[in-house]
């Protein structure tokens, strides 16, 4: 018996566990069919809650860059591993049921029903515990941190730049701005700019969310730029780039819309749309900020920025500071010579920073004073042929000329280098060129034209391709480099370089040698020291031949013109020219022709067979006396005279009023000649007539003008015995109870030693500028007496004068006998009138009494006589004045 052992149980106890047994085990087979029901009941209501759950984390997701809870993960993986366990049940729950007899009380395989209905019951209990863990989610997703911003790299040479980042800088930060806009010609620096202010922003942050950076550049899509946005934000994913724009649009918006964001748009060639993209708009009230950087002007108008900020090309001690860096030390201590010539290498660049570094970099190697001054020779003569000009340089500024719009502006801006270096070019003498070129279409008239001209020329210097002079707005100059750019492209990128023969300012003593006159589009060789021209050369294509300021320039040999069929433009001002040989009559395509400043004293005959000629420029022709025959230059449209010694007479008029298309006359005139004599009873000779030079000493002692509705400029010189000037009535305009010469926007009056007013002005309402100089007996400028004799209404002189010029006047006292609003006026210059103690001035005259000046020559016991209308006055305009 010491091998045995016995267990004592209770006899109820081993009942009842056995039949618990076999009533869960009857459960299993004899309640399939409802714990299946219960289960399909149940998963539909897992699934409901799931299809909840994950909306919410979708949403959370995509618009609140949340991520998932790992608990929220694990439950929506085991309701996947649960659908697909729940699928193979009802594969097979068919064949279990049928499986089932005895009112399914049995089955006839117990043990497979046994199985099959224990899984039903563990998955019942698997989804209702799945239920109720969905309970506890109060969140599903928790916020994942946006990265603030990241730091960009710079090239480690990051000259020059400093004042330009604080401005920026300090513009940002103001809290009425939310968009700023930088602007300026390829090349130079924008890029490395905004990347130094985004570096800025992961360095000091300055309570901003996120920190974006897109590359816009050319031919960027909406789509390409809510894919650079939505990556930095964490909205990627295969299914997030196959939502629509508009979706996506959606999905950004609601993420920044939450956010004080700063978004950089670097490069963007056309108006970035920011709520198409999804961005909400920067504002003070959301407190973000959206920066870009563009070549156009244009550009910062259509992103809705009036006042952006222009990167300029560096000053010279900034420049060479660059260079100096890009070079090295070592480099430039190879010789004492070497720094000069960097210098001058360096001032080839003209403070391009692109330009400084590829030069630069391609000059750090060479340590012979011989490769320095070959490289000042290159740069000077044909700056392409230096290493990686063509390659890195040229190609980058290209992307700005292949951006403007249509071919009529291109043509225009590659036009423009035909002048030299650094050279000051006249808006309008640029204009008429390209209207005798063909580019600007005239039919409709010569200011229809101007005005188109223009406005090209807006499109170019917004586009940084053109620069306008500081000094005068009338002049525009282009960048050296991208002038290099443009004779690139204009010689087919190098590949015919003799298409366009420019050799402006080049010390030239004679026409340049050239392969193939036949290939030769345009010649630009002004400003050399071209004595003679003998040459005969054939050139079938040649369209412009500018040949202005050679002012040696005495003899061009019969037969120059002999093989210029299609020659459209012509310069030969500022030469000393005494006449043209019979060759002339062969430029039968002929439209504009310069021939100012010369000494021609005749028009050959040859020049009258010219019937394609719009445009001929006479003015300064000193020897110059007659004009015969003129009316046989039958296309004439602008005819300049000024200055010359053709004076305007019934002869003369005769023949203009025979040039149907005439629209444009500047000409001298005798102050004799309109005396007793009518030339202006056709009205169309007043419109036509612009701009009127009176150069007289004889004894004439009251001027009649006649009403010239067109007349623009007025210069009255040296009419010493001159006393009053009068306004003539015509067959238009005779009552003179209103203005007659609303379109002059300037009057000059010079030497006029009898004048005593110039009353006369009231009649010219739109007079912007007004130079009054040694007329020593004026003592008003507008006469109260006359002025109520003459007009019937009462009107209010000078409204639009800017600059108001009075020199040399010792007996003047008067400007006006009231005060003046003058709303427009910007300069105000006294000198040498000891007598005028009272301005035209009151406190509410001057509008913009900010950017007003009063130059004043006298002492400041002057100034201090000077009587204000109150004190008011005298505090509004004391700080105007500038004394020597």
């Amino acid at each position: 018996m010491g091998g045995c052992f016995s267990v004592s149980l209770p006899c109820d106890q081993v009942v009842n566990q056995v039949s618990q047994w076999l009533c869960l085990k009857e459960s299993y087979v004899h309640n399939l069919a409802e714990n299946l029901a219960s289960l399909e009941k149940a998963m539909g209501t897992l699934k409901a809650k799931r299809d909840d759950v994950q909306g919410r984390v979708d949403r959370e997701e995509f618009t609140g860059h949340h991520r998932r809870l790992a608990q929220v993960q694990v439950w929506l993986t085991s309701i996947l591993t649960m659908e697909n366990q729940y699928s193979e049940l009802l594969n097979t729950r068919d064949v279990e049921l049928q499986r089932l007899c005895l009112c399914r009380f049995c089955s006839k395989n117990v043990k497979k029903s046994y199985l099959y209905g224990k899984r039903v019951m563990v998955m019942l209990r698997e989804v209702e515990s799945l239920i109720r863990q969905q309970r506890e989610f109060d969140a599903v997703t928790d916020e994942t941190p946006i990265a603030k911003g990241e730091e960009l790299p710079i090239q480690s040479t990051v000259v020059g730049q400093e004042t330009m980042i604080e401005m920026v800088w300090n513009r940002l930060m103001e809290d009425r701005v939310g968009l700023v806009g930088l602007h300026g010609m390829g090349g130079v620096g924008k890029t490395t700019l905004l990347m130094q202010i985004n570096n800025r922003f992961s360095e000091r942050g300055g309570g901003f969310d996120v920190v974006i950076w897109v590359v816009v550049s050319q031919n960027a899509t909406v789509h390409k730029i809510q894919g650079s946005i939505g990556e930095k934000l964490g909205l990627g994913g295969k299914e997030w780039g196959e939502k629509s724009d508009m979706e996506r649009a959606h999905d950004i918006h609601n993420v920044l819309r939450r956010k004080k964001f700063v978004l950089f748009l670097d490069d963007i060639w056309e108006k970035v749309n920011l709520s198409t993209i999804g961005v909400p708009y920067p504002s003070k009230v959301n407190g973000s900020k959206v920066v870009f950087t563009t070549r156009s002007r244009d550009v910062c108008g259509r992103m809705g920025v009036d006042d952006p900020i222009e990167v300029c090309c560096l000053d010279t001690d900034k420049a060479w500071d660059l260079f100096k860096k890009k070079v090295g030390e070592h480099t430039l201590g190879r010789h004492p010579d070497i720094p000069e010539l960097a210098k001058k290498v360096a001032g080839k660049c003209r403070g391009l920073p692109l330009a400084l570094n590829v030069i630069g970099e391609t000059m750090a190697s060479k340590r012979s004073v011989q490769e320095w001054r070959r490289a000042v020779d290159v740069l000077t003569s044909s700056a392409t042929e230096f290493s990686g000009v063509e390659d890195e340089i040229l190609p980058i500024l290209k992307y700005s000329y292949d951006s403007l719009d249509g071919e009529v502006t291109k043509s225009c801006f590659l036009y423009c280098s035909l002048f030299p270096e650094d050279y000051l070019i006249d808006k309008e003498r640029l204009i008429e060129y390209w209207i005798g070129e063909g580019f600007i279409d005239e039919k409709e008239g010569r200011e229809m034209a101007l005005n188109q001209g223009y406005d090209i020329l807006g499109t170019l210097v917004r586009a940084c391709l053109l620069l306008e002079d500081d000094e005068d707005e009338r002049e525009v100059k282009m960048h050296d480099v991208v002038r290099d750019m443009a004779m690139w492209i204009a010689s087919d990128l190098g590949k015919h370089k003799e298409r366009c023969i420019v050799q402006a300012r080049a010390g030239l003593c004679e026409i340049p040698k050239v392969k193939n006159w036949k290939d030769v589009r345009r010649i630009s060789l002004m400003g050399n020291n071209i004595q003679i021209i003998s040459e005969s050369p054939d050139c079938p294509e040649l369209t412009t031949l500018l040949l202005q300021r050679n002012h040696s320039l005495e003899e061009i040999s019969d037969g120059f013109f002999q093989s210029m069929p299609k020659l459209l433009v012509l310069d030969l001002s500022y030469n000393v020219l005494r006449g043209l040989g019979m060759d002339m009559c062969n430029l039968v395509s002929l439209r504009y022709l310069n021939l100012s400043w010369t000494k021609i004293s005749e028009l050959h005959f040859g020049l009258y067979q010219l019937k394609m000629l719009t445009h001929l420029n006479l003015e300064e022709t000193r020897y110059l006396e007659r004009l015969e025959g003129i009316s046989e230059l039958s296309s004439l449209r602008t005819l300049k005279l000024r200055d010359s010694k053709v004076r305007l007479d019934t002869s003369l008029m005769k023949e203009l009023q025979l040039l149907q298309h005439i629209e444009y006359i500047t000409v001298n005139i005798s102050s004799s000649t309109l005396v007793g004599e009518t030339l202006f009873d056709d009205p169309r000779m007043g419109r036509c007539t612009k701009k009127v030079w009176i150069r007289e000493k004889e004894p004439v002692k009251v001027l009649v003008l006649p009403d010239l509705d067109g007349l623009c400029y007025i210069s009255i010189r040296s009419c010493k015995m001159l006393e009053e000037i009068k306004i003539e009535k015509t067959p238009w305009n005779k009552s003179l109870t209103s203005p007659c010469f609303s379109n002059l926007t300037r009057a000059d009056i010079l030497f006029c030693k009898g004048l005593k007013d110039l009353t006369w002005l009231l009649f010219a309402p739109n007079l912007t500028v007004l130079q009054v100089n040694k007329a020593i007996k004026l003592d008003e400028i507008i006469s109260k007496e006359k002025a109520e004799s003459v007009l019937e209404n009462n009107i209010i002189p000078f409204q639009k004068l800017e600059f108001l010029y009075l020199t040399d006047l010792p007996e003047l006292k008067s400007i006006y006998w009231n005060a003046l609003p003058f709303q427009r006026l910007r300069e105000l210059d006294i000198d040498g009138c000891p007598k005028l103690r009272k301005l035209p001035l009151n406190s509410k005259s001057v509008v913009n009494v900010e950017e007003f000046v009063i130059y004043c020559c006298h002492d400041k016991e002057w100034l201090e006589r000077v009587e204000w209308e109150d004190e008011a006055t005298r505090l509004r305009f004391l700080p105007s004045w500038q004394t020597p």
